[in-house]
């Protein structure tokens, strides 16, 4: 846990130098996925499991959380689950499920960085890597971001195909693409994260979050009675940072249900803005499905919430 808090650490400073990070993106996606690209699937999965717990996954017998998640990584596939976790083609499901208002609405989207025109842009506004995980720009003044060294950071992102770094296959096939949404905050100027673990269709928790990559992170986890559950996720939880539980709930935990019913595991990630519920993304292995529970027990208590579906690859 002390390397993943470190490298929470120097990512937050990374993040804060483009030009840092552009090195950053280059050198995992060059030398990265050549070295990864080596192993099997199973071996690679072996590796980054093994790099968190000094042990390899039970993967003939799964209990723990993160046990099956790999399950699902190696044994699992549903062409469903790679629309979903598209961030541009996951609009279309929510869209069909009949939760069409709840989208941030798209200012465009983009097959080549260079299409982007800054000048017909709004002055707030997000950039999101369609196809990756935390690959994105959250612009409050696009007259104060480098966008020379942002840019070559996209094209970056665009070359790069995430399924290689922890064999989430629901990456391996998603078209890259930059998609611009309207940029949301609350009226505090912050963004609460509402994170719903769902388990064969049905939530079971929510993880709540504020100041995700900023120097102060606060997360906590609650039942779906709002009480304060006795574990955290990378950090512990804090019994004293309170989270006032909104007054529309009911209906993220609704939709939750609803988004959730196709997959076995699945995460279902809102915000809720002044009373307005945005839909965030789904989440199919958070954290790549490293077991990073605190107190590790938990990842087996959560585990059992989890039936695995039959093995169809």
């Amino acid at each position: 846990m002390a390397i993943v808090k470190e490298f929470k650490k120097r990512f937050r400073w990374v993040k804060k130098n483009p030009w840092i990070l552009l090195v950053w993106n280059e050198r995992r996606r060059i030398q990265g996925e050549k070295e990864i690209k080596k192993y099997t699937d199973k071996q690679a999965i072996d590796i980054l499991y093994k790099s968190h717990v000094n042990q390899v996954p039970n993967l003939d017998n799964p209990t723990k959380f993160s046990e099956k998640l790999q399950w699902l990584k190696l044994y699992y596939r549903d062409p469903l689950m790679t629309q979903c976790a598209d961030k541009y083609s996951v609009r279309d499901y929510v869209t069909k499920c009949g939760y069409g208002e709840i989208l941030n609405p798209l200012i465009n989207s983009y097959e080549n960085v260079d299409d982007i025109d800054l000048s017909a842009l709004p002055d707030k506004f997000v950039l999101k890597g369609s196809h990756g995980s935390a690959w994105n720009i959250i612009c409050k003044d696009k007259s104060k971001i480098n966008w020379r060294s942002w840019k070559l950071i996209m094209k970056s992102w665009m070359r790069q195909n995430l399924y290689w770094y922890g064999r989430e296959w629901v990456y391996k096939d998603i078209k890259p693409r930059i998609i611009c949404e309207e940029y949301i905050e609350d009226q505090l100027g912050s963004l609460l994260d509402y994170k719903f673990f769902c388990f064969n269709g049905e939530p079971k928790f929510v993880q709540v979050d504020v100041g995700r990559f900023d120097k102060q992170n606060y997360r906590n986890f609650y039942d779906l009675d709002w009480n304060l559950l006795p574990f955290g996720k990378d950090i512990p939880h804090n019994p004293n940072i309170k989270f006032e539980k909104p007054k529309n709930f009911s209906k993220m935990v609704e939709i939750a249900r609803t988004l959730s019913q196709p997959f076995p595991y699945v995460r279902a990630d809102f915000y809720n803005v002044n009373g307005k519920i945005y839909f965030g993304e789904l989440t199919f292995f958070p954290a790549s499905g490293t077991p990073d529970f605190r107190p590790s027990k938990y990842d087996e208590i959560v585990g059992s919430w989890l039936v695995l579906p039959e093995r169809n690859n």
